[in-house]
């Protein structure tokens, strides 16, 4: 094998380390709080109380239901083990097609949390009866759409540590989608530019989230990349 041979060879091991990989996997339905991998992608289902269900099927293709909930997040991506930053994994994105039936308040999303400092994130591409909002920080313009970019603080709320009190970082579509690309690290290096610092990457997941609302989702397509 020839040099130019290896070297195509070699980025073909890289792109395909750096791709979660759709393992064939029997779909498995869940109804209560859990947490595990599926098919190559991490999963959780978290609710406080309510009806929900969660179907996991092949990759990051997964379905949720809820009903009479306070709280219910189902999402289906990739938990790192908080010692990397951003920067330090690299270009970060997914790709995804959905379906989307909110009877209420509900977000479609790329959500995750970071350590040190410890940070919720939100980029929101659809949403149901309530477009989130918070302190204006700017916008940024990437994926065919506008996103307008906000911070709240959370005071002693739920969080991967328990209890605790830390800042929340949106960025909200101005118009809905529910398939498309999400340049995730964008948004990323949108928000440290506005003084919204990231700490170590402990999530990055599509999620669906109701809040004290009913619905349903279904989605199809689900892949994301890291690295490239």
């Amino acid at each position: 094998m020839n040099r130019k041979q290896w070297k195509l060879l070699f980025v073909m091991l890289i792109g395909f380390a750096l791709t979660l990989p759709a393992i064939p996997a029997h779909a498995m339905t869940i109804t209560n709080n859990q947490m595990g991998n599926h098919s190559g992608y991490d999963y959780e289902l978290w609710k406080d109380y309510g009806n929900t269900s969660m179907t996991l099927n092949n990759g990051g293709a997964f379905s949720a239901q809820w009903s009479n909930i306070n709280n219910a997040l189902f999402r289906k991506g990739k938990k790192f083990d908080s010692t990397k930053t951003h920067h330090q994994l690299g270009n970060i994105s997914i790709n995804y097609n959905a379906s989307f039936n909110p009877g209420g308040n509900s977000y479609l999303c790329v959500y995750g949390w970071t350590q040190s400092p410890l940070a919720e994130y939100y980029i929101v591409d659809s949403w149901g009866t309530y477009r989130p909002t918070g302190t204006y920080k700017g916008a940024i313009t990437v994926d065919g759409g506008t996103y307008d970019i906000y911070e709240t603080t959370r005071v002693n709320q739920p969080s991967i540590i328990g209890n605790a009190t830390f800042k929340q970082y949106w960025s909200v579509r101005q118009t809905k989608r529910t398939s498309g690309t999400v340049s995730v690290s964008e948004h990323f290096k949108k928000w440290e530019s506005l003084g919204m610092p990231m700490g170590k990457m402990y999530e990055t997941a599509l999620t669906v989230e109701g809040y004290q609302s009913n619905g349903s989702a279904n989605v199809t397509r689900n892949e994301l990349f890291i690295g490239r």
